[in-house]
């Protein structure tokens, strides 16, 4: 069986995680899926990335029987070899969300713990479900979140708040991490809402949404003013006069739908 899966249809890719029976856990081959369906949606024709998982649970973390054998291994060479550019294959699993060029909206629903809250991390936006549980719960096993988790979190949470989660384990429900800012909404069916977003999202100017993207990560890097404000002035100067920009002009001006190549 896949364990993950891919539909791309109207612009708008759909990434499930597809383990439902192991609460959509982590195991090797998932592991491996996730990284390779993060690639397959980094095509031209994609506009913005459902992430979900099948079942009751978006994910519960590592699936720590399946990596049984990691005790026998050399943690050296295990985490350390740089297999992505500057991250491990764990930490791509999560980092590949937040690198893809176009927005990545998670459906959050049951159990977001570990691995999973760190996957859930590297999207732009994160719907959940009202019985959702999000955790830091590396602690309760003896480890650090190694995901990816300390390049995304910090961007969420203020620095005491990471602190106490990651220190503690403990789950924490959908209202406090919607209060805390590690989700940006509640709904009652987070895959229809992820979905209604994605669809809104893939209806703007494609050009303008990766530029947006791509602006937003320079202004959350620690970049000075300076490059900052050079940046926006790149990106608006690569925009004005397009195809797409003079396609959504038409579109308000004709009160109609725009129509994007």
């Amino acid at each position: 069986m896949a364990r993950v899966t891919v539909e791309i249809a109207d612009h708008v890719a759909r990434v499930t995680l597809a383990r439902p029976d192991k609460l959509n856990a982590v195991d090797p081959e998932m592991l491996e899926a996730i990284i390779a369906a993060g690639s397959e949606v980094d095509r031209d024709d994609v506009r913005a990335v459902v992430l979900s998982g099948e079942g009751r649970a978006f994910c519960a973390g590592l699936d720590f029987a399946s990596f049984g054998a990691m005790g026998a291994t050399d943690p050296q060479a295990m985490v350390m070899p740089r297999t992505h550019g500057d991250a491990n294959r764990w930490q791509q699993a999560a980092l590949v969300w937040h690198r893809l060029p176009v927005p990545v909206i998670a459906a959050l629903t049951g159990q977001v713990y570990g691995a999973g809250l760190q996957i859930a991390a590297g999207a732009d936006i994160r719907i959940a479900a009202p019985d959702a549980e999000l955790a830091v719960m590396e602690m309760k096993w003896g480890l650090v979140p190694d995901m990816g988790g300390m390049v995304l979190l910090p961007r969420l949470l203020r620095s005491d708040v990471l602190r106490r989660l990651t220190y503690t384990a403990r789950p924490v429900p959908a209202q406090e991490a919607l209060r805390l800012g590690l989700v940006t909404e509640i709904a009652d069916d987070p895959r229809e809402a992820a979905l209604a977003l994605a669809r809104g999202i893939a209806g703007r100017s494609p050009s303008a949404v990766r530029a947006a993207k791509r602006l937003i990560g320079a202004a959350e890097s620690g970049a000075s003013a300076s490059e900052v404000l050079l940046a926006e002035s790149r990106e608006q100067a690569g925009l004005i006069g397009g195809a797409d920009q003079m396609e959504a002009v038409a579109a308000n001006l004709a009160r109609r739908p725009p129509r994007f190549g």
